[in-house]
């Protein structure tokens, strides 16, 4: 039965992203390729993310979302996958992202076996263990969130003095960048947070 279930997994009956937000969207075919990357998740995680679901109603769309989602947050960088996690959950704090700060929250405690950690990131990170070096990663996120315009050579100059390098100071920028669109899509459609999320690495 399991290896049935397994092998039909691609074409199994999963949640409408008329489920999973406030919008009444269904959900299109999902391409082979989405079909294995859904798979992937359910094999890993247990559940496929709601946000995965969400952008289900459109090929194109959930392909590209997902194309760059792996990209800056799995792919090989100065920042550490939990750094990149961290920038996650205080951009989403600034912008008041409810499904953004229980996924990257849990995220958090997964990755450093901290439950505190994420839970002082959503509240105030400046409050949070973190090293100096993290500290200024996380002040040029957030002053990309409040005040994009007034950053500066000196910002970039901080973050060298840091101990970062130009390719971390971009990856930096375009997970922060990346949030900010994420969590004013999560808001705007009324998403959900899987409920998976609020038990893990407590």
């Amino acid at each position: 039965m399991v290896a049935k279930e397994k092998q039909e997994s691609g074409t199994k009956k999963r949640a409408n992203p008329s489920e999973v937000t406030r919008l009444s969207l269904k959900s299109a075919p999902l391409s082979p390729e989405m079909a294995a990357y859904f798979d992937k998740c359910d094999e890993k995680l247990g559940f496929v993310p709601n946000v995965l679901i969400a952008y289900s109603h459109a090929m194109a769309k959930l392909e590209t979302f997902a194309a760059f989602y792996n990209e800056l947050m799995l792919a090989p960088s100065g920042l550490s996958k939990l750094e990149r996690e961290m920038i996650a959950v205080v951009v989403s704090a600034e912008n008041r992202c409810w499904y953004c700060l229980v996924a990257h929250g849990a995220a958090v405690r997964a990755l450093s076996g901290k439950p505190d950690l994420g839970e002082a990131l959503a509240f105030n990170y400046r409050v949070a263990e973190i090293t100096a070096k993290q500290r200024a990663m996380l002040d040029f996120a957030l002053k990309m969130c409040r005040a994009s315009a007034e950053i500066g050579d000196a910002d970039r100059d901080a973050l060298r003095k840091a101990g970062f390098s130009d390719a971390d100071i971009w990856d930096t920028a375009a997970t922060a960048s990346f949030y900010a669109m994420s969590n004013r899509m999560a808001s705007a459609t009324g998403m959900a947070p899987n409920p998976q999320y609020h038990g893990q690495a407590r």
